[in-house]
């Protein structure tokens, strides 16, 4: 038998190819003492990531350092516990943050940046930042009206509805912690709603997912989101209806962008026009960046 026809050797170079627990061995009817301790380190880095409270003005001073001006916000439910047990309080705003987010309301804008603990305050500490970073080119670039970036606690997705709507936006893009999974405690989630207030479903949103150094890169992950603004500003729309096919324009040089060969369509009656700018002038990303 060659070694390319060795169970064991096969299952080895699959498993150095993933995070995921494959090939693990055993010893006897167990694991292995080392895989023993490797599942419980993961475990005690998940609880970390769920309990581990969100530096939000240490979050709001990075923000800051980009030029982005900040406001903070906090969710309906008054502490981590009670977090965990209603995620409907984590899915609205407590009366004061409503009430602060409305008096620093200007015009309207097309797009507020909301930057929320989620169930992984260590996604937001390593990676809004960095994402923040990457995507402020682009922002620059669009000509959209973008509304302070506003740190959320306790929150989940939701909560960018009511963020949005207070702040009379087009759109709202939640960057999140997500649920940490036993390789990826450091994971954020990026969430896109057009037309974001109350009562909007999970199928009205897109999702960039595992944006981190070991997954989606930031870079990638920020150009992947300008596109998705673009068209949910031009197409009036998010979420099921409007999907990602922002990695055509990264097959290659010959190929025409998405948006250029694909116009798009005409607004339906009482729409309105799209306002000037919208959707228009997805760059292109630095390919070496990517």
């Amino acid at each position: 038998m060659s070694r390319d026809d060795d169970p064991a050797a096969i299952w080895q170079r699959l498993a150095a190819l993933t995070p995921a627990r494959i090939a693990l061995g055993r010893a006897g009817s167990g694991l292995p003492t080392r895989e023993v301790l490797r599942f419980g380190l993961a475990h005690a880095q998940a609880r970390d990531a769920v309990h581990t409270p969100l530096d939000a003005d240490g979050v709001r001073a990075g923000i800051a350092a980009l030029g982005f001006e900040t406001l903070a916000a906090a969710s309906a439910a008054p502490d981590r516990a009670t977090y965990l047990r209603r995620p409907d309080l984590g899915r609205r705003l407590d009366a004061a943050s409503a009430q602060a987010l409305a008096a620093a309301a200007g015009d309207p804008v097309d797009l507020a940046l909301v930057v929320a603990d989620g169930l992984s305050a260590r996604a937001v500490h390593e990676g809004a930042v960095p994402f923040l970073d990457a995507l402020k080119p682009a922002l620059a670039g669009s000509g959209w009206r973008v509304a302070p970036v506003v740190v959320a606690t306790q929150s989940r997705v939701a909560l960018g509805d009511a963020v949005g709507a207070l702040l009379r936006a087009r759109a709202v893009a939640v960057m999140i912690g997500e649920r940490p999974g036993l390789s990826s405690p450091d994971s954020l989630g990026i969430y896109l709603t057009f037309d974001p207030r109350p009562g909007r479903t999970d199928a009205e949103r897109n999702c960039l997912s595992n944006v981190r150094a070991a997954g989606l890169k930031p870079d990638l992950a920020a150009f992947k989101l300008h596109w998705l603004i673009g068209q949910a500003l031009s197409r009036r729309l998010t979420g099921v209806a409007l999907k990602d096919e922002s990695d055509r324009l990264l097959a290659g040089p010959g190929e025409r962008p998405i948006d250029a060969a694909r116009p798009n369509p005409p607004p339906s009656a009482g729409e309105g026009t799209p306002r000037s700018g919208a959707g228009e002038g997805t760059p292109l990303p630095e390919r070496s960046r990517l």
